[in-house]
């Protein structure tokens, strides 16, 4: 448990960064398997776009976050998920996806944040997010160029830039990479 300094329970909150197809995901639902609680925010720009009947294309969910983002600020997908945060039980809570320092200040309202980073070259990320298949995964070459850039402009560089710990994914296991993450997620707990 983690305790601040006014003596009430507070949750750790592990933020996985990274660019797409790193194996943040994969790492999340491993995680997920151990007992850990997870949001992604990701899965808050689907909703949002579900919400507003939007077909959730990759270039649809990136205007849509854009348009959030320049709308109410640049940590407005974090305050998508903040009622989720707040009503968990658990005391370690995994949010996958984070692309921003704006999106960690949010989070830090609610809990000591860790930011834990993945790291993959852009060759093993393409041949993630080709086999992986998700609505928004990009099906070309300049498609997963245009993501990056897209989201390396909201500032992704910088959150993995200021990760507390950096996981090097160099086509490593499923397993590996999650066994990795928890125990860094475990040394943070002490």
């Amino acid at each position: 448990m983690i305790y601040p300094k006014n003596g009430m329970l507070s949750k750790l909150i592990v933020c996985i960064t990274g660019m797409p197809g790193s194996g943040k995901s994969s790492i999340v639902n491993k995680l997920q398997e151990n007992g850990f609680e997870n949001f992604t925010l990701g899965d808050g720009i689907r909703a949002e776009a579900k919400r507003r009947n939007i077909e959730p294309s990759g270039e649809n969910l990136g205007k849509l976050m854009l348009e959030l983002r320049e709308k109410n600020g640049p940590g407005a997908v974090a305050e998508l998920i903040k009622n989720s945060i707040q009503n968990s039980t658990q005391d370690v809570i995994i949010i996958d996806g984070i692309r921003s320092t704006a999106e960690i200040d949010v989070l830090k309202k609610f809990g000591k944040v860790k930011l834990l980073a993945i790291d993959a070259s852009p060759q093993t990320r393409f041949n993630f997010l080709t086999l992986r298949g998700r609505s928004d995964d990009p099906k070309t070459r300049e498609k997963f160029e245009e993501r990056d850039i897209r989201e390396i402009g909201v500032g992704l560089d910088k959150s993995m830039e200021i990760a507390d710990k950096t996981i090097t994914n160099h086509n490593l296991t499923i397993e590996k990479l999650a066994n990795t993450a928890k125990e860094i997620i475990e040394s943070w707990t002490k």
